[in-house]
C-alpha cells in the first residue's frame, strides 16, 4: 500500500493533478507497472468532469521512472463494449 501511496503522490508532483484512484497494479520485470485515473478538468455537473487514464512505471523500489496518458474520458460515461472482452 505505501508503494501506491507513493506512486500517486509522485504523479501529483509531476503533473499538478490528484490521482482518484489505482484501477490496476502489476509486478513487471523492470519493477511495478500501473494504471492511475485523474481529475483533469472539473465540470459542473460531476459526471461531466474529464478524466484521464495514466499508465505509470515504477522501478523495483517504488521510484517513478516514466508515466504517459493512455484514455481521457468523462467521468459519466462508461467503457464501450469491445468484441473479445478487449
Amino acid at each position: 500500500m505505501e508503494l501506491l501511496r507513493q506512486a500517486r503522490g509522485q504523479l501529483a508532483e509531476l503533473t499538478g493533478m490528484e490521482a482518484e484512484s489505482v484501477s490496476s497494479f502489476e509486478q513487471t520485470e523492470e519493477g511495478w507497472s500501473l494504471e492511475v485515473e485523474v481529475l483533469e478538468l472539473e465540470r459542473v455537473p460531476d459526471t461531466m468532469s474529464l478524466m484521464a487514464s495514466y499508465q505509470v512505471e515504477l522501478d523495483p523500489e517504488g521510484q517513478l521512472t516514466g508515466y504517459r496518458r493512455v484514455r481521457r474520458y468523462e467521468r459519466g460515461r462508461a467503457d464501450a463494449h469491445r468484441p473479445g472482452g478487449r
